[in-house]
């Protein structure tokens, strides 16, 4: 009887260590299409963003965020540096970051 109760609880250990590791990689997997979009809908739109917003991206300050908003509207956001708006090492830091959308 003991040795049957040993065994029992062993299956059930397996079992349950088996389930958690199930649910913890299902956890971590995030669907490619949910990534993309959020990670989309976080960019930064050169053509209707504030100065407070601009000035918040990597190597932008009171002067190029004015410079930015002075030279709207933009179609690509590599029109920063096209325009010399922005130099191309700031633009690097911010490419990521940002987009310029069409009305």
């Amino acid at each position: 009887m003991t040795r049957n109760l040993i065994n029992r609880v062993l299956i059930a250990l397996f079992a349950l260590t088996l389930l958690s590791g199930m649910a913890a990689a299902q956890a971590t997997k995030t669907p490619a299409s949910t990534t993309a979009a959020t990670a989309k809908a976080d960019l930064l739109d050169i053509n209707s963003a504030t100065k407070d917003q601009l000035q918040a991206l990597p190597g932008i300050g009171p002067a190029y965020s004015q410079k930015i908003i002075d030279g709207r509207p933009y179609t690509r956001k590599d029109e920063l540096t096209r325009k010399k708006i922005i130099p191309q090492a700031t633009y690097d830091k911010i490419k990521d970051q940002i987009i310029a959308k069409q009305k």
